[in-house]
């Protein structure tokens, strides 16, 4: 890949990783679309690496919490009683994605990634994303998550290793269904992105060191600053505005997505 290509997927997949479009369908269809190789699993784990950043900096006050909230840390875990359980929820709702993503890994990549499921499922979660956030009753707040809403946002964040689908997409949909309001739905999904980044990036790390690829460090260390600033950014501006302009937007734009892939397969 030359440098161009590199920022623009880069700037992609920062401003696509928190936002319920999916990111991994506009990374798998970009080399489609405009003829450019895959940008390979170096690629994947440097970009993965940026937005892991970014959302971790975002959070960091949130982080601290959790970290002081966790058993025996600075004998401090009765400082934070939410950040407690709001630590308990997030290792819940991560286990089912492990669990898929440690068995299904293999088939995802290799029979989940066509044209033609990306646009069924871009199309179809778009509907479940426009239902959740008009029949959802908004009025509860993050910290109110129990455990039946930890292992349901779980069992909707396994269902994101089918590309097309958005991670943050399918947990936010399932928040707002579960009565949460788009906020708090919102920032549950990105805190949530933090383990599942962190154990993506250390699964592509280790495939790579043992497969002894060769790593091309200005265009990795390139890409993850590109993709951690716009993913920063994107943060920032989906959690100010979410509340006033509500899902409608994503969903039209997956909707577009959608049919646009649907008449270019044809």
């Amino acid at each position: 890949m030359d440098i161009a290509q590199i920022i623009i997927l880069s700037l992609l997949q920062g401003f696509t990783e928190f936002l319920p479009v999916s990111s991994s369908a506009h990374l798998i269809l970009i080399p489609i679309i405009t003829g450019w190789t895959d940008q390979g699993m170096s690629f994947d784990l440097a970009a993965h690496l940026g937005t892991l950043i970014a959302v971790s900096i975002f959070f960091r006050d949130d982080l601290k919490k959790l970290i002081y909230a966790a058993p025996g840390i600075r004998k401090r875990d009765a400082s934070f009683p939410d950040h407690k359980k709001l630590l308990h929820m997030l290792l819940m709702a991560t286990i089912p994605v492990m669990i898929v993503g440690f068995f299904g890994q293999d088939f995802v990549r290799t029979e989940l990634r066509g044209a033609h499921v990306i646009a069924t499922s871009t199309v179809f979660f778009a509907i479940v994303l426009w239902a959740a956030d008009v029949y959802g009753k908004r009025e509860r707040e993050m910290f109110s998550l129990n455990s039946r809403d930890a292992l349901l946002v779980g069992l909707a964040q396994a269902v994101a290793l089918v590309p097309g689908v958005s991670r943050s997409g399918i947990t936010i949909s399932l928040a707002l269904m579960l009565g949460f309001s788009r906020e708090a739905a919102s920032r549950f999904s990105f805190l949530l992105a933090i383990p599942v980044i962190l154990a993506a990036v250390s699964l592509e790390f280790m495939t790579i060191v043992t497969s002894a690829r060769e790593m091309h460090w200005g265009f990795l260390c390139l890409t993850t600053a590109v993709s951690a600033a716009a993913a920063y950014l994107c943060i920032s501006i989906f959690l100010s505005l979410i509340e006033k302009i509500g899902m409608l937007p994503f969903v039209i734009y997956r909707l577009l997505l959608g049919v646009a892939l649907f008449v270019y397969l044809v």
